[in-house]
């Protein structure tokens, strides 16, 4: 008889560290530290701290995943209203908490066969993903800066993925990060409050001295703003959505108390109508649609309920942003047709949404098969770090969506396993939702299923998916989670 494999919340017994190992690490450490701080540079200085931080937790993985998720939902996103431009410095140091857990989990998932035995296949295609992008950086390499930049973006904190996936946590510390990740949404009220009332009428007074800037960009709550430039109130309104869907699906599956989603909506909901995220008109339908989809036949009218709620909110979206930005209808559907499907360039770049995918398309022939099929490297086509496909197209802004960016730089390959990933989680879902009989694990699949269609839209609306990182913690997090459902369910079902 084979011996009982550890489930999903029973500690292993970690693999220990030499003596002589650990003087030689501690040595490095010390080295790399007293030369960092001699530089007196703050994000050389800053990622010598995390790595020495990252180090000293990397026996302790729930704390240094702790500390992502509370400085990646809670410092990176707002340090940079006070600091100008500190916002690639506050996010140097998460990021290499963020490798470090992702270390872990590889360390355990190679020496600790068993751990992977449960895998669902769609932690896996995350994985192929991974390999992928870093082989074929690889082969276009260009230079160390666009390499390393690139990865940064694409995989600071996918270790949270992985490390759900393969470390042994228990239901306590997942209980705790629901709760936190609770916590973070409420949070959002507070602080796009604060930027509405204090932060708008300052934008608002210097405007003009900035082509392009718009006031109420700034309500982005802890997801991210600068004083003199955008911010991210659609990533804001993107989290705050998959909240909502938790607690309608905890609330549709007897996981919830009516009384306490009365208490905690209007304090979700109200962010929403705070900026400016037209994005939120079409992310609520599709969220409430998929959300409900099965209760078109088996319940017809809790759909409704669902479905009336989706079109009421959709309406108020709609309608506050018309009253915020001061337009009407036709002025906005003119607008936006103009700069998502027709030829006006998106801010001050020469392609929009639409025509970014287009454009690619057109450059591609036969004079470079393989960069249509494989693409040209990570980092090569950001404009921002002037990759060196993207110096070919100045002002062009091939980088505007996420989708642009991988066509460029993974090429067709590239999308197709992104989007493989999400199908296979999709199934995963599926698949638990069938074996398990507990109302809170069907819910929070059924919420995960919701959230799925938004992450495949949201790769042609926004480059976010693969360079910011507050979203990126929510979206890593979240495929993490389900796999920690997978692995959980087929433990219970042995």
């Amino acid at each position: 008889m084979t011996p009982r494999v550890p489930s999903y919340s029973t500690p292993a017994a970690s693999p220990t560290i030499g003596p002589a190992a650990m003087l030689i690490g501690i040595t490095l450490l010390a080295i790399l530290f007293g030369l960092a701080a001699v530089t007196t540079h703050p994000i050389v200085i800053g990622v010598a701290a995390s790595l020495l931080i990252g180090a000293a937790l990397l026996a302790r993985p729930v704390w240094l995943l702790w500390m992502i998720f509370v400085l990646g939902l809670l410092v990176a996103g707002i340090v940079p209203i006070w600091a100008e431009g500190a916002a690639a410095k506050a996010v140097w140091g998460i990021a290499v908490l963020g490798f470090a857990i992702m270390g872990v989990a590889f360390f355990r998932a190679a020496t600790v066969r068993a751990c992977t035995r449960d895998t669902p296949a769609f932690v896996w295609a995350a994985l192929a993903f991974f390999l992928y992008v870093v082989l074929n950086g690889l082969s276009h390499f260009d230079n160390p800066y666009e390499f390393l930049s690139g990865f940064k973006r694409y995989f600071q904190v996918a270790g949270l993925l992985f490390a759900l996936a393969w470390l042994p946590l228990n239901e306590k510390d997942i209980a705790r990060w629901r709760k936190f990740l609770l916590v973070v949404a409420v949070t959002q009220l507070p602080w796009a409050a604060y930027e509405l009332v204090r932060l708008v009428p300052i934008r608002e007074s210097f405007q003009y001295a900035y082509p392009g800037l718009v006031p109420i960009d700034v309500v982005a709550g802890t997801f991210g703003a600068e004083m003199t430039k955008g911010g991210a109130s659609a990533e804001m309104a993107f989290f705050l959505i998959i909240a909502l869907l938790f607690l309608l699906a905890r609330l549709r599956d007897g996981g919830l108390k009516t009384r306490r989603i009365f208490w905690l909506l209007p304090i979700i909901l109200a962010p929403l109508f705070m900026g400016e995220t037209k994005i939120v008109v079409v992310l609520l339908p599709l969220a409430f649609l998929t959300l409900y989809r099965q209760e078109f036949l088996a319940r017809p009218h809790v759909a409704l309920v669902g479905l009336a709620l989706g079109a009421l909110l959709t309406v108020a979206a709609g309608y506050t942003y018309l009253v915020v930005m001061k337009k009407n209808l036709d002025d906005m559907l003119a607008r936006t047709l103009s700069y998502n499907i027709y030829e006006k360039g998106h801010g001050n770049y020469a392609l929009n949404r639409t025509r970014v995918l287009t454009f690619w398309a057109g450059q591609q022939g036969l004079h470079d098969p393989a960069g249509a099929v494989f693409g040209h490297g990570v980092g090569s086509a950001h404009d921002q770090s002037g990759g060196h496909i993207a110096r070919h197209y100045p002002g062009y802004g091939i980088s505007l969506t996420a989708a642009s960016i991988l066509l460029w730089e993974q090429g067709v390959v590239g999308v197709a396993l992104f989007f493989i990933m999400l199908v296979l989680a999709w199934r995963c879902a599926t698949r638990i939702r069938g074996e398990t009989q507990e109302n809170w694990v069907k819910a929070d699949t059924a919420a995960i299923q919701a959230v799925l269609p938004i992450i495949g839209l949201y790769i042609f609306y926004r480059s976010v998916l693969l360079e910011a990182l507050p979203i990126q913690v929510v979206i890593y997090s979240l495929l993490g989670y389900l796999a920690w459902l997978a692995r959980r369910t087929s433990s219970k079902k042995a």
